[in-house]
């Protein structure tokens, strides 16, 4: 009895620190956009909007993936906790059996390499957008056809069998544990990407909304990392993910309109 308690004390320690290590990092991630909102909007003043309007460098694009890099960190870690502490819950108790185990942070790792690689991606999209002048100062889509567009796409996506079972396995974190184990640092790092992968899967066209609302307006960012996050763990999240569909969907056609 008293080996159990202890073990138990142990487990609730280790869920504190990595909990607070997620904190820490989506924490972190917050305060560099905040200070890059801030210090996008210096420069606006200072320059005027129309440097922005300039063709990209690679400095530009270099800066824009890390902004993009760390808005996904920001928006996901929260997204992926309940999966991280089941990983480090297991890790421990696997050690107290003296059985191999590898640091939590590996996992994590991979997980965040599928959201670093999206942001590659979202860089490239945008800076083709610039260059082809539909992408506003504010780094809104200037077409309204384009961001009525993304917003069914986006809406109808909702329904769709890929997005279906990539929430359901988001949802559902411990069968990843249970059927495809792997052993060694590789393995968890393999783990990672493909959890990352499921969650990119889910969620990729809800973060092309931001060209829709304004890639750095943070009420956006933290309104829809929110709403990844309660897709994932309220009771009824696949409903929720559902009405979410039905919103954007109209939303968009309201917009196609000329109405939204």
């Amino acid at each position: 009895m008293a080996d159990g308690a202890a073990l138990e004390t142990l487990l609730k320690r280790d869920r504190a620190f990595v909990l607070a290590g997620l904190v820490a990092v989506s924490a972190l991630s917050w305060l560099y956009l905040f200070y890059d909102e801030r210090h996008m909007a210096c420069m606006a003043l200072m320059r005027g909007v129309a440097p922005r309007l300039q063709p990209w460098t690679g400095s530009d694009g270099a800066l824009m993936f890390a902004m993009w890099a760390v808005m996904m960190v920001a928006m996901m870690v929260p997204s992926v906790a309940p999966m991280v502490l089941l990983f480090a819950a297991v890790n421990r108790r696997r050690r107290e059996a003296e059985r191999p185990y590898v640091p939590t942070v590996v996992f994590l790792l991979g997980y965040l390499v599928v959201w670093t690689f999206f942001s590659a991606l979202a860089t490239a999209a945008q800076w083709q957008l610039h260059a082809a002048a539909l992408l506003s100062p504010a780094m809104v889509v200037a077409s309204p056809l384009l961001g009525a567009a993304l917003l069914i796409a986006a809406g109808l996506f909702q329904f769709t069998p890929l997005k279906r079972a990539c929430l359901i396995h988001c949802r559902t974190p411990l069968s990843l544990l249970m059927t495809e184990w792997r052993e060694g640092s590789w393995g968890a790092f393999v783990m990672g990407l493909r959890h990352g992968s499921y969650c990119l899967g889910c969620c990729w066209f809800l973060m092309a909304l931001l060209f829709v609302a304004g890639v750095m307006n943070l009420l956006w960012v933290a309104l829809l990392s929110g709403f990844v996050l309660a897709e994932k763990i309220v009771p009824r999240g696949q409903e929720l993910s559902l009405v979410a569909g039905v919103a954007l969907t109209v939303w968009g056609f309201l917009r196609l309109a000329g109405i939204g």
